[in-house]
Order: structure tokens, then C-alpha cells, then sequence
């Protein structure tokens, strides 16, 4: 159905912001003679090495898949990349506009809570760092924990039986999904935010929009050692880069027994959303390019 949408499009020019839809707009704007704009969110090549259903003939179907729409990406009007690492590396007209968070949805800075409070906002899976974030908090009381986002069906069981078996399960609230505002209005108070994720060819190259999103809203930051992630994390003093469970949750504990080392890792944070953050955002040249290209369909 999504497929069929470019050829029902009233535009002048077709955004396409899936590899199946790509395709179809593609044709679409030869048969249509319209402007195409490919937007790629991340390396899918890359994301493919991290879904289990992907280890099958599937994924040859879902490889021959993604280098078709990456040819077809390569030779839009304009193509858009979420980072310098996401393919194709070369194109027509190539726009690098990262993933960086809207103020607007982002709560104001406040103070921490009185309870020492951690959060993390995202997809919920075990490569992500469910199970890494889960026993951390675990090991560090008086320590909260909020998770908002779906829990993948792969990890609900473990989930269920750690929530039942734990009495850590009390200062663990699982939210599932929300909307973004309600998401991000339970991120005020809290003292770190968490992106524990597992070392995947679809991460490692990549920086996680919630590391932008935690440093925009004040929050200190536990990451695991993840070369972009890491550096960032490292280089504004903004948190701590931990190799599992055990490291967070001493970084956790030391935290809450000396808040004045959190203080600084959350002025630190602050300091880097006000250099990095502000200003004209890499979605203004976007809009820019897509009026131009209105202007000569």
C-alpha cells in the first residue's frame, strides 16, 4: 500500500523515507517526471546484522533489498544521509543532516530529584541495553529506573521473569510506548540518562539520537564504549563510558554518594547542548534544497 503512494502523490516533489518506498518513487519520477528526495535514516546493511529474523534466506532477500535501493538512492535529485558513515557515500547531490533533537519536545532543565533517578527512552530490546540498564539499577539501590518504549517480543519473557523474581522491581517502571512529549516530560528530575547499547556493526559507527537528546535536557550520561558515542560522552565530561553492568552501576553509586561528581558531569552536559545544539539547525538547508528543487519541477 505505502508503495503505491508516490504514484498518487500530488507534489511536485516525492520524499521517500523507506527502502521498499524508494523504489516505487523511483518510477514514479521518471513515468511522473517528478523531483525524488531520498531520505536514509541509518546504514540498513549494518542494521540487518542486529534483527534475528535476519539470519535466514531472508536476509539475502533483505541484502539484495537494501544495494538496490541504495543504486536507486544514489541517483535521486537529492539525496539525505542521517550521518557521514550512512551509504551511499557518493550521490547526485548528497545532504548530511543528523538526527538531532527538536527543543520543542525536550523538558527544560530542572533539578534532580531527591531519589536518585535514571531513564532511558527508546526502543526496548536486549540490544539496546535492557537487560545491561535492568541490572545495574539493580545492584545500585536507592536507584529508579524509567524505561519508556516498546519491549520487543524477544526480550518479554526475560523481562517478565526478572520483574517478578527481582525485589530491585519496585524502583523499575516499564512505561511501553508514549507519545514524545509524555515521553520526554518524565525525563525532568532525572539525574542520567542511559544508552548502554551493544556493540553491533549497526551501532558502532553510528551516535544514537537519544545521546543528543539526554545532553539537551540536562541529563548526565552512562554509555557503554562505542567510538563515536564514547568520544563524545568523554570529550564534554558529560558522564561516564561503562563496559557493562557492573561499571554502571558503580558509576551509579558513586554518583548518588558524591552528587557533586554528578553536578559536574550535568553542568558538563548543559554546556555541550548550548555549543552543539543551538543555532540554525541542519533542517533549515534541507528545507532550502527541497524549495529549490519546487522550484524547478
Amino acid at each position: 500500500r505505502a508503495a503505491a503512494l508516490p504514484f498518487r502523490a500530488r507534489g511536485r516533489v516525492l520524499l521517500a523515507v523507506d527502502p521498499d518506498v524508494v523504489l516505487t518513487a523511483s518510477l514514479a519520477r521518471l513515468v511522473r517526471r517528478r523531483k525524488l528526495v531520498a531520505d536514509v535514516h541509518e546504514d540498513y546493511s549494518a542494521l540487518l546484522h542486529d534483527r534475528a529474523w535476519a539470519r535466514s534466506y531472508v536476509k539475502l532477500a533483505a541484502q539484495g533489498l537494501v544495494r538496490v535501493a541504495t543504486a536507486v538512492t544514489r541517483r535521486a535529485d537529492l539525496t539525505v544521509v542521517a550521518d557521514d558513515h550512512v551509504p551511499p557515500r557518493k550521490a547526485r547531490r548528497r545532504l548530511v543532516v543528523r538526527n538531532l533533537p527538536d527543543p520543542g519536545y525536550l523538558p527544560k532543565p530542572t533539578e534532580p530529584d531527591p531519589i536518585p533517578r535514571a531513564i532511558y527512552i527508546g526502543d526496548v530490546r536486549r540490544s539496546r541495553g535492557l537487560q545491561a540498564m535492568i541490572q545495574a539499577v539493580e545492584a545500585a539501590e536507592p536507584w529508579e529506573l524509567d524505561v519508556v518504549g516498546p519491549v520487543h517480543p524477544d526480550d518479554q519473557a526475560w523481562l517478565a521473569r526478572w520483574r517478578a523474581s527481582s525485589p530491585a522491581a519496585r524502583r523499575v517502571r516499564i512505561h511501553g510506548r508514549l507519545a514524545p512529549a509524555k515521553a520526554w516530560s518524565l525525563a525532568a528530575g532525572a539525574w542520567v540518562g542511559l544508552a548502554l547499547l551493544e556493540d553491533t556493526p549497526a551501532f558502532r559507527a553510528a551516535i544514537p539520537t537519544k545521546l543528543y537528546e539526554y545532553l539537551g535536557s540536562g541529563l548526565a550520561v552512562l554509555a557503554t564504549p562505542l567510538p563515536r558515542m564514547a568520544e563524545i560522552v568523554r570529550s564534554s565530561g558529560a558522564g561516564a563510558v561503562v563496559a557493562g553492568p557492573e561499571e554502571a552501576s558503580g558509576t551509579l553509586q558513586r554518583w548518588s554518594e558524591r552528587p557533586e561528581d554528578f553536578l559536574a558531569a550535568r553542568k558538563a552536559a548543559l554546556r555541550w547542548a548550548e555549543q552543539n545544539l543551538a543555532g540554525e539547525s541542519p533542517y533549515d538547508q534541507l528545507a532550502r534544497d527541497i524549495c529549490a528543487l519546487v522550484g524547478r519541477g
